[in-house]
């Protein structure tokens, strides 16, 4: 067989021969340790936990001015080229130095992570049971090396050090907002004091209802915390949030972070400047990583965005705050699991900053921390705090008229359509608001099916094949079993015997249809991010009926008079005993905070404004909107927690994987038989363990590995609040243990979760 074989060509073209380049031998560079300090503590990108702590380099000469801690750095980690921030700089290591390799490559000329950072990093490493390198990966956004050469262009220091005539401005916006809110808080003049002194202080602050009420206040916060020399950072629950703060920030005064335009030109500054940035982990890499790197520089001193923002890398007494402190937003979906309150709350202790959690609704462990058996925990994530809220008198003059239309009250009213899910009591004070502006009703969510209940007791109708709930998945179907798929054949209600049944959690569209018949010629807009049309912004001030699930509501925007305060005539919150059925141990306090927020967007009641509460609900939870006065539905949540020996009287953390790896762990930490397995409640000693349980498994997962969690559970592991930090590093130093020996089941755990099931 002929080996010259060559692939065939067209008549007339040759086949050129393959050129044979050269190899030569890239020499190595001659590396000359660094005279000073010439080893090197990097944390690298590993997320393993037993890889966890910081691995020693040798600093070449070339780069001992560029290599200084807090800079990001290239290198060789076995047999793979990773990312990495130097730590620390030492004269010596306990390796050999000949089994030590130098730095390959310093990748910016920038400190991405301060000294102080450091410190906060690996405390907030520690709170949580989590390494350096996983909180790093959520704190430090990625690099982008354009970014990096235009830092160098912008100036480096704040209006604040730099223009004295707005510094003027901004302290009489300040002054003339204070004079505002002062009526309200009778105590303001304390949180001033706070402000202005040194020391770290924790606060819990009630914020007033009404259109702007909320925005004007943290507003206001922030900006007297620049003026008294402080950085500032305020974490909010989503982006929408986050605009109407920005707004409020500018109506003071304050620029955001942007592209600088010269004046007159029209054309781009070779830089950007501004008062406030906003961090967000969904914002394009290249903006998020140019306001880190401005407020890491100093240019910039106040940030305001989502839970990234609560590692923006803010130095000295800085005031770290968040709005509605127990929101689902605020907890990492990666390890360390890490949530916004808690962080914020360490790095003010560690800074001697100010805490302070913000909200119109109050979570339980804000409740439990304004008390008396309140404990300052080690780490700092929890501890006593102040409590400043609205004076009852200012609440007057504010809040809507807030009525609850339940059965025993519209049989008082006597009022025919007992049962209706808009009785006409409503429709009454709805189509009389109608008249001079928007109506917005809340519902509890938008989907497709239509889960059904008994007409007149409300009791959640079930099939009596299985007990899974009936619903209608679409059109005019006869409600069917959502679990067997059984039709409801006859059905009565075990409760009271009747047999009509009614849809509850009708989605936005079916309201729709429901309304038009009650309401003639109105126009309707439907907000909600499941619809076509999305999540509607603002709404002119004009008569309208707005249907909007919980966080799309729109904001009425100013008429053609410029008022400020314009807000809706009335709001109904539908379907309000849906709330009955709701699952998670802080269902109802969730609710609260949805229904806060939804009354808060209405007029006050000088003004007309009334907010309706149609349908059967906890008393408890009732009143609380009424009175505006959260801490009610806190106070009893609570006591309850007491007794029952769940969070915050004590501390909790879920382990949850393979039985095998869950049980060895727990077995670990001391959880089942060690000092770790009672807890002492109102009711005495119990189990401090609860479970395991089985779970499902994790929707990601592909079918080919589903056979290795057939058998996953979840367990609650809780301890009391003094223990929380032994705790999380008990559990830290199993799972290392665990995957050091080579494990290969499935196992996480979760200090501090929102959720314990």
């Amino acid at each position: 067989m002929d080996q010259d074989v060559q692939q065939p060509a067209l008549d007339g073209l040759t086949v050129r021969p393959a050129r044979r380049r050269k190899r030569t031998a890239k020499a190595e560079p001659l590396h000359t340790p660094a005279p000073d300090l010439p080893i090197a503590q990097v944390v690298l990108d590993v997320q393993a936990t037993h890889l966890g702590g910081t691995f020693d380099y040798l600093v070449d000469a070339r780069q001992d001015k560029r290599a200084q801690p807090g800079v990001p750095v290239r290198v060789h980690f076995g047999s793979q080229r990773v990312t990495g921030i130097i730590w620390d700089r030492r004269p010596s290591s306990q390796v050999p130095v000949s089994a030590l390799r130098y730095l390959e490559q310093i990748l910016s000329p920038h400190v991405v992570v301060s000294d102080s950072m450091r410190e906060d990093i690996a405390s907030i490493a520690s709170a949580y049971g989590g390494t350096e390198a996983n909180v790093l990966r959520m704190a430090v956004p990625p690099r982008v090396a354009k970014v990096d050469r235009e830092q160098g262009l912008v100036a480096g220091q704040p209006r604040l050090a730099s223009d004295l005539d707005w510094v003027a401005a901004l302290d009489a916006s300040v002054r003339r907002a204070e004079e505002g809110l002062a009526d309200a808080y009778p105590d303001l003049t304390r949180l001033g004091e706070a402000l202005e002194g040194t020391g770290f202080s924790s606060w819990v602050v009630g914020l007033l209802p009404g259109p702007g009420q909320r925005w004007s206040m943290t507003a206001w916060v922030l900006a007297r915390a620049l003026l008294d020399g402080r950085s500032a950072i305020c974490v909010l629950p989503d982006m929408r949030q986050v605009a109407r703060l920005s707004a409020a920030l500018q109506a003071l005064g304050m620029r955001p972070f942007s592209p600088d335009t010269a004046a007159g030109t029209g054309q781009a500054a070779p830089g950007w400047t501004g008062d406030f940035a906003i961090l967000g982990s969904s914002m394009p890499p290249a903006d998020r990583y140019r306001a880190y790197l401005a407020v890491a520089c100093g240019q910039v001193r106040c940030v305001i965005g989502l839970r990234a923002a609560m590692y923006a890398p803010v130095e000295g007494p800085a005031l770290f705050a968040l709005m509605d402190d127990a929101s689902y937003q605020y907890a990492d979906g990666k390890m360390p699991y890490a949530n916004a309150r808690g962080v914020l709350r360490l790095r003010a202790r560690a800074h001697g900053g100010v805490f302070m959690a913000l909200g119109q609704s109050r979570s339980v462990r804000s409740q439990w921390e304004c008390g008396p058996d309140a404990l300052e925990v080690g780490s700092g994530v929890t501890g006593p705090a102040g409590e400043l809220v609205p004076a009852r008198a200012g609440l007057a003059d504010r809040m809507p008229w807030v009525r609850w239309l339940n059965r025993d009250e519209l049989m008082r009213l006597a009022d025919a359509t007992v049962g209706a899910r808009v009785p006409h009591t409503a429709v009454a004070v709805l189509t009389k608001a109608l008249n001079s502006g928007p109506v917005l009703l809340s519902i509890p969510q938008d989907g497709v099916g239509e889960t059904m209940s008994c007409a007149f007791c409300h009791r959640q109708a079930r099939c009596r094949r299985c007990t899974g709930p009936l619903q209608v998945t679409g059109g005019n179907a006869a409600p069917r079993c959502a679990w067997c798929g059984a039709p409801a054949v006859d059905w009565v209600c075990p409760g009271c015997g009747k047999t009509r049944m009614r849809a509850i959690r009708v989605g936005a569209a079916g309201t729709a249809r429901e309304l038009q018949l009650l309401f003639r010629n109105v126009p309707i807009v439907i907000s909600s991010a499941s619809q076509p049309r999305g999540i509607v912004e603002t709404i002119e001030d004009r008569p309208a009926l707005v249907i909007a699930t919980p966080g799309s509501e729109p904001r009425v925007r100013p008429g053609a008079d410029g008022n400020e305060g314009a807000g809706y005539r009335a709001v109904a919150i539908l379907d309000a005993w849906t709330s009955l059925y709701s699952q998670g141990v802080d269902a109802s306090l969730d609710t609260l905070t949805a229904w806060m927020r939804v009354a808060g967007l209405c007029l006050p009641r000088s003004d007309g404004g009334q907010v309706l509460i149609l349908g059967e609900t906890f008393p408890l939870l009732a009143q609380s909107l009424m009175t505006w006065n959260p801490s009610l539905l806190a106070r009893a949540e609570l006591d309850d927690r007491r007794q029952m020996g769940f969070p915050p009287a004590c501390a909790a953390a879920t382990v949850w994987g393979r039985r095998d790896a869950v049980m060895q762990v727990l077995q670990e930490a001391g959880a089942l038989d060690g000092d770790y397995a009672l807890l002492e409640t109102a009711e005495g000693e119990v189990p401090a363990t609860l479970g395991p349980v089985p779970i499902a498994p994790p929707k990601t997962l592909s079918n080919r590995i589903l056979v290795q969690t057939a058998d996953r559970v979840r367990a609650l592991v809780r301890v009391p609040p003094v223990r929380r930090d032994e705790m999380a590093l008990r559990l830290k130093a199993s799972q290392a243990k665990y995957v050091a020996g080579r494990g290969r089941g499935e196992l996480h755990f979760h200090v501090d979760p929102k959720d314990l099931t």
